[in-house]
């Protein structure tokens, strides 16, 4: 079980409120369309600008992966 499939598990199963999954695909695709970039967002990006997000960032997460 990895990384990614551990996040899953915290925001689906779990419940988790405040995971971002920072390699998501779809989150990096949704932050890429929100900001205008021209470029995927690195990981380590998407956790610095998730830490506003605090301790909400699964919501974050649901609006990210619509955004795409």
């Amino acid at each position: 079980v990895g990384v990614w499939t551990a996040q899953m598990l915290l925001i689906f199963n779990l419940g988790r409120l405040d995971v971002l999954p920072t390699s998501d695909l779809g989150i990096q695709k949704g932050y890429q369309a929100l900001k205008k970039l021209d470029v995927l967002p690195k990981p380590k990006l998407l956790a610095a600008m998730g830490e506003a997000w605090k301790p909400y960032r699964t919501v974050a997460s649901w609006y990210l992966w619509r955004a795409n």
